[in-house]
């Protein structure tokens, strides 16, 4: 991880004629102690991947905090620290300089237990799919219960790749209209962000109850690294030819939502497995 909280020390004023200002790192808040007037939702986060353009992560900061919504998470920007995101990002510049800057997607999903990318088309193997208002509800009702949850954006061209969507529970697609189907990347957390706070202003109810809390991305990363590395040993994996058997059985287990309870129970049944096979 690059730093916990990647925040800038100077800034160029958008608005005036002085050629920087010097921010007073003492009055910076983190996204966890920013208001809850803020900060509507303290345990979803958005993450940006590899994000070209600085001025989108402004643009995107500001679509999240008008929705309630603070805490940003970036992967690998390209520019960052940079005053063309605070320009873009108008009133929440506190989401720009307080976001969380890291070098690996599992980085930015550590601790979460609902992971949801998005995605613009169809794939090789299907995965289970969101349209923006069920995952709007999805996010509010498991964030409501205390699930960490990660909203997942992206690289401007070329959106996000088969290995960082495989380690999603769910997709999203944002329909458009079929003349001209690309959306910027502040709009997409937009319309995200929207169905969020729309969900919370609906009463939408969870309409599940669960006796274990759900295993955290990098529980079950571990995990899947585990499985393939026993799958291997027994001979039934040929990590040389592979033939998508992993993407399958990601596919599987994210879409039955290990608990941590679950990923324990099998974390020990592959190491009996490996013991016998020493």
């Amino acid at each position: 991880m690059k730093s916990e909280f990647y925040k800038e020390r100077v800034f160029k004023a958008a608005h005036t004629n002085i050629s920087s200002v010097e921010l007073d790192m003492s009055t910076a808040r983190s996204p966890s102690n920013l208001s809850p007037e803020d900060n509507l939702f303290p345990t979803v986060r958005v993450i940006l991947v590899e994000t070209s353009h600085p001025g989108n992560i402004g643009a995107a900061a500001r679509a999240m905090k008008n929705m309630g919504i603070c805490n940003l998470y970036l992967v690998n920007p390209t520019q960052f620290p940079h005053d063309k995101a605070i320009w873009r990002s108008a009133s929440a510049g506190d989401v720009v300089r307080n976001a969380v800057v890291v070098d690996t997607l599992d980085e930015a999903l550590e601790g979460c237990q609902l992971v949801i990318g998005t995605s613009a088309r169809d794939r090789r193997i299907p995965w289970p799919m969101l349209d923006p208002k069920d995952c709007g509800e999805k996010v509010f009702t498991e964030q409501a219960q205390g699930a960490e949850v990660a909203l997942v954006f992206g690289r401007e061209a070329h959106g996000l790749k088969n290995e960082e969507l495989q380690k999603c529970h769910f997709h999203v697609n944002i329909p458009t209209g079929k003349a001209y189907s690309s959306l910027n990347l502040g709009m997409a957390v937009q319309v995200l962000s929207y169905e969020v706070l729309q969900a919370s202003l609906n009463g939408v109810k969870a309409t599940e109850q669960w006796d274990v809390g759900p295993a955290s991305a990098d529980e079950v990363e571990h995990y899947f690294g585990h499985l393939e590395k026993t799958l291997v040993q027994i001979g039934f994996h040929d990590p040389e030819n592979p033939r998508q058997l992993m993407t399958r059985l990601r596919r599987m287990f994210n879409r039955i939502r290990l608990d941590k309870m679950e990923v324990s129970i099998m974390r020990g049944f592959l190491t009996a497995i490996n013991k016998k096979y020493k």
